[in-house]
């Protein structure tokens, strides 16, 4: 891999596993990403994911999650410690190889253009990707909580969002999106349960009181754990390193008389920045070498696949690699996997190479290059079907008593639902490119991209079908819920692709002869093809001395 892009997304649920588990589904439904980290607390309500991979795997698989949080997260229900304005609060791209600060600060704005764009969030972008000055510091935008940005939204011109809405999501409140140098989120935990000793140390320390450089600092309680703590995030540990915000914090407890109960790392660490400080002056808890950035990523590299967490979930069937008879045959196997939402991939990846063929014979280069990406996602979403089905069979096959059981088995129904919606969604978006093809291709071409077409309404409508089956046994109801609405909206796009394709047939004749006479009802009913094949079929068939008053029109329409 030349180029990695690093994403540290922080999501505003730290105490339902379930949804977590969503979240890290969301992620690892892309292929190429490898997900090295993830945390969650429950005071903070927080839960913190890091993952990398080529700079735009790694902006689909952090727009999927978002969507996920938006699904599944209700500001209007939450609460803890930690500052935030968004249910997806805070999304940071870091360069790690093979690319720069602007090429971060440029997929922050492609990222944030399609959430405003098809979630109607309001996006605004921070430190390096920020397009306004007052923008750029974290803790600017979430001032006041969202009620204090709600109020600026909509009092202040300098506060319109950079994309989305002007005003909050009813649940999902609104996102920070940007580019940043690496990170180090570290925090000191004090023996005292009184929370203004902590604010009044992070009041002190912090650099936008004149405090230490590149370091910022809250102080927030630990209700389950019967203390408080200084919550820092280092922004330029080679400025300020681990050691120097530790003493800062020990010296101001020390005034006051308070030990220290230990200090922790959120999250994965710069190398370089532990080389600075001995694990044992900082008295880590619960640290563990392999949260060293680096050495996560070399092992991830190393075994050409995703982190062993996640591996089951992301190693692909290879039903790519297999010759005809091989998928074939696969298919057939008396096992159900590759069965139904594979299918309904593969027969619409197979409508889009149609498509493909037509934009190449007419030269259509820019509608062939977006047929090529959707042909992509669609033999991705063949394999990944099958994996989502072994997900779903581990979760039920664990013992009744496993208390994780329920949360396995709907996290694994989100999966296997997603998959086939999504199958649905892009094959309903590539119908309609075909539909544009066949507008520019020669008659004899026509035929081949309406039979593509046709396939492309089969595939949508079967992988609809299999999400809302799987849909139907989800057993989370809010879950079910928000994923009913994007069934619904995918299922319209499904009726007016089929508009687009299919006319009604014009009332026929009693006397009309062939199948049409048993049932008159259902032939007034029936649908055909609007090719060229239908409108110039032989004059007549009816004993009607009436003339056919058909006439040729155009091909393809």
């Amino acid at each position: 891999m030349d180029r990695i892009i690093e994403c540290v997304p922080n999501f505003s649920e730290g105490r339902d596993p379930a949804t977590v588990q969503a979240l890290v589904d969301a992620v690892a439904s892309v292929r190429t990403v490898r997900l090295l980290d993830r945390t969650m607390d429950r005071d903070h309500h927080r839960s913190v994911l890091t993952f990398i991979g080529d700079p735009e795997a790694v902006v689909e698989a952090a727009f999927r999650a978002i969507r996920a949080a938006t699904d599944l997260i209700d500001l209007r229900r939450h609460s803890g410690v930690h500052p935030r304005v968004g249910a997806t609060d805070v999304v940071p791209f870091v360069p790690i190889r093979g690319v720069t600060m602007q090429d971060c600060a440029r997929l922050a704005r492609q990222l944030g253009k399609r959430v405003g764009r098809e979630l109607a969030i309001p996006v605004f972008l921070y430190e390096r990707a920020a397009s306004h000055p007052d923008h750029a510091p974290l803790e600017t935008v979430r001032r006041g909580g969202l009620e204090g940005l709600a109020f600026r939204m909509a009092s202040d011109p300098d506060w319109i969002p950079d994309f989305g809405p002007p005003r909050l999501h009813e649940t999902a409140g609104a996102i920070v999106i940007g580019a940043r140098p690496p990170l180090i989120a570290f925090n000191v935990n004090l023996m005292t349960q009184d929370l203004e000793v902590a604010k009044s140390i992070a009041g002190t320390i912090r650099q936008s009181n004149g405090g230490v450089p590149h370091l910022k600092a809250i102080g927030v309680p630990l209700a389950s754990r019967g203390m408080v703590q200084v919550a820092m995030n280092l922004t330029d540990f080679h400025v300020t390193p681990l050691h120097i915000a530790f003493e800062a914090v020990e010296a101001q407890a020390s005034l006051k008389g308070v030990p220290l109960a230990g200090s922790e790392i959120v999250g994965l660490v710069p190398q370089e920045a532990l080389m600075a400080a001995a694990e044992d002056s900082l008295r880590l808890e619960g640290f563990d070498r392999a949260q060293v950035l680096e050495s996560r990523i070399s092992a991830a590299l190393a075994r050409g696949g995703p982190d062993e967490r996640v591996e089951s979930r992301t190693r692909p069937e290879e039903l790519a690699q297999c010759s005809f008879s091989e998928l074939l045959e696969a298919v057939a196997t008396a096992t159900p996997n590759p069965a139904g939402g594979a299918v309904a991939a593969l027969v619409s990846a197979l409508s889009a190479s149609l498509g493909i063929m037509g934009t190449r014979l007419s030269r259509q280069r820019t509608i062939e290059d977006h047929l090529l990406k959707i042909r992509s996602r669609l033999s991705e979403l063949a394999q990944e079907d099958g994996k989502a089905y072994r997900h779903f069979v581990d979760a039920a096959r664990r013992p009744i008593s496993d208390s994780e059981r329920p949360a396995a088995i709907s996290s694994s129904l989100h999966l296997a639902t997603e998959i086939p919606l999504e199958i649905a969604e892009r094959a309903s978006e590539a119908g309609r490119l075909l539909r544009d093809v066949l507008k520019q291709v020669k008659p004899p071409v026509q035929s081949d991209l309406n039979v593509g077409v046709m396939l492309m309404c089969a595939g949508a409508e079967a992988a609809l079908h299999t999400a809302k089956a799987n849909l139907k046994i989800q057993p989370n109801q809010r879950l079910k819920e928000a994923i009913h609405k994007r069934v619904l909206q995918a299922g319209t796009l499904l009726e007016e692709l089929k508009g687009l394709c299919y006319t009604p047939r014009p009332n026929p004749r009693a006397s009309t002869v062939g199948p049409a006479q048993a049932s008159p009802g259902k032939a007034q009913n029936r649908k055909v093809w609007k090719s060229k094949s239908s409108i110039t079929t032989s004059k007549k068939r009816s004993r009607s001395p009436r003339k056919n008053s058909r006439g040729k029109g155009s091909s393809g329409s």
